[in-house]
């Protein structure tokens, strides 16, 4: 079956029917001939052809740093949700946390038709920002906040500061485990935000009670350990995310302390890790999920209208308060 016939069943023209499938003017009266034949045949008009028409593929590329991530699938879900309703496919681009990887992934995308991209990011290096001010493709960024760009990001130093602030309410000796502040959302603005909360509460930490990981339960676990190898009498361990925070409890238990009564441990994500250790953890909440939908529906608009509005949206956040810190005894 294809287009000739349609209109000859029809009892119309090829323009006509040409017309019909791309949104044309039509008739009423031709459209429901049109529609009645397309029915009763199960016509699919041919994709290729219409991307040459077009020049849209309904494709999606999406960029990320971690496949096997409780953080990334519940956006990848959120974007996945709100890019097949409108009729796209995605294509995942799993970087494994490679610099270079993702810089290639990048470069793939914008060379080869797909419509937009979604680029979940960790970090921006000199490269990263020659490709994306050269970047022809319409691209948001998820997960972090680069002036100029659309983007959707979430409010890591308010989520570090109340979590940072339950904590100290009833902790005098804390200590930090970060990641690189290279990443500028998880590494910088979630170690100032803790900083600031210290402030607040006139209290300091050395630097080397202040450790970086590398978001795994085994970083958590080898950077508390160092730090209880300097100072036994820590009685408060905050954490950047999670999985990390996990490591850490596991360490502290197996030293034989007990949480939160001797050391009160929190972290931010609120991811299922968390919710499955004893005692359950007390962390920060953010709709992972609903930052993926944004982020896509955001894209679809810059792919779909000719406004050309770059927009950013910082997301909101909740504190879960759990087990694992002192005012919930």
């Amino acid at each position: 079956m294809n287009i000739n016939e349609i209109a000859k069943l029809a009892g119309v023209s090829r323009t006509t029917v040409s017309r019909y499938l791309n949104d044309g003017y039509v008739s009423e009266e031709k459209k429901e001939k049109i529609r009645k034949v397309i029915q009763e045949t199960g016509y699919q008009p041919s994709a290729q052809a219409q991307m040459l028409r077009t020049k849209k593929t309904k494709l999606v590329g999406v960029v990320l740093p971690k496949i096997n991530s409780d953080t990334i699938s519940r956006e990848v879900a959120g974007i996945s949700d709100v890019l097949t309703r409108k009729g796209y496919q995605i294509i995942l681009a799993n970087t494994n946390n490679d610099i270079e990887e993702e810089l290639k992934s990048l470069s793939l995308f914008r060379d080869n038709q797909v419509d937009g991209v979604v680029f979940i990011a960790t970090m921006f290096t000199r490269k990263h920002k020659q490709m994306l001010k050269e970047y022809k493709v319409p691209i948001v960024i998820l997960g972090q906040k680069l002036e100029g760009y659309p983007c959707v990001y979430q409010d890591d130093h308010q989520a570090a500061y109340m979590i940072a602030d339950k904590l100290l309410e009833h902790g005098k000796k804390p200590a930090y485990i970060g990641v690189t502040e290279k990443d500028e959302a998880v590494g910088a603005r979630r170690r100032k935000g803790f900083e600031d909360a210290l402030k607040k509460y006139r209290l300091s930490v050395a630097p080397e009670m202040m450790e970086t990981g590398n978001f795994t339960m085994e970083s958590g676990y080898e950077c508390a350990e160092r730090i209880f190898e300097r100072d036994p009498s820590v009685d408060s361990l905050m954490c950047a995310t999670d999985t990390m925070a996990v490591g850490a409890m596991t360490y502290v238990k197996e030293k034989g302390l007990r949480i939160p009564e001797d050391v009160q441990v929190v972290g931010i994500g609120d991811g299922t890790p968390g919710k499955i250790i004893d005692p359950k953890l007390t962390t920060v909440h953010f709709f992972y999920k609903t930052s993926g939908m944004e982020a896509a529906a955001m894209l679809v608009d810059l792919m779909e209208s000719e406004s050309g509005i770059k927009k950013e949206i910082k997301m909101g956040c909740e504190i879960v308060l759990r087990k694992s810190h002192r005012n919930s005894l």
